[in-house]
Order: C-alpha cells, then structure tokens, then sequence
C-alpha cells in the first residue's frame, strides 16, 4: 500500500517538474520574442542612404553637404520667390551663397526630418 502512495507521489513530483520545465520554456521563449530593436536602437550605415565611390568618401560627403542645400536652396528661390519667371530669378543676388545655402539647408532637413518621421511611424516592431 505503501509502495503504491509512493508510487504515486514520485509520478506527481515528476509531472510538476515536467510543467515547471514548459513554463521555463515558454517564460525564456517569450522573453526572447519581447526583446525587439527599438527605432532608435537601429544601426545606419551612411553606404546604404548616399552613394559615394570607395576611397572618395572624404571628398564626397563634404560636396554633398555644400552642393545639395545650395541647389535646393535655388530651386526654392526660382520658384517661390521669382516665381518661375527666369528673367526675375537672374535678378536675384545669388552671389550671397551662404544664404541660398541655409534656405536649402533648411529645405533638405525639413524633408529629412519628414522622411524619418515617416519611417518610425511604418517601423513595425
């Protein structure tokens, strides 16, 4: 009768261990799952966004920064402000560069900025 109990208590013993050992399971599993790369957390490689031949990068990148605000900065000029007329836009002073510079520069982080915003709110987790 006894070896019956015992019988009996052991088998449950080793069902609790069983189940104990399935919710460690799903415990270490779900924990795993929860542990997602926020937004921010992301790695960027500058290679991946802005094309730049190897070896030229110091070269490019600091042309890239001037020459992008700039153009932008005149496209924006001969369409708000001299509006589109070419003859109003030569009328311009463009010789003031570090003006058309920051008026581009502002455009190129507006849309920046934008574009980011964009991605974190489709960045799906």
């Amino acid at each position: 009768m006894e070896e019956i109990k015992q019988d009996k208590k052991s088998s449950y013993h080793e069902y609790n261990r069983k189940i104990e050992k399935k919710r460690k399971k799903k415990k270490s599993s779900s924990h795993s799952e929860k542990k997602v790369k926020s937004f921010s957390s992301q790695t960027i490689n500058i290679q991946d966004l802005i094309y730049a031949p190897e070896g030229m990068e110091f070269v490019v990148y600091p042309l890239y920064f001037m020459l992008i605000p700039y153009i932008a900065g005149a496209i924006f000029l001969f369409f708000a402000v001299a509006g589109a007329d070419f003859d109003n836009f030569m009328l311009l002073d463009l010789t003031q560069a570090l003006i058309v510079w920051a008026i581009g520069y502002e455009i190129v982080a507006t849309i920046s900025l934008t574009w980011i915003f964009i991605l974190f709110i489709k960045y799906d987790k």
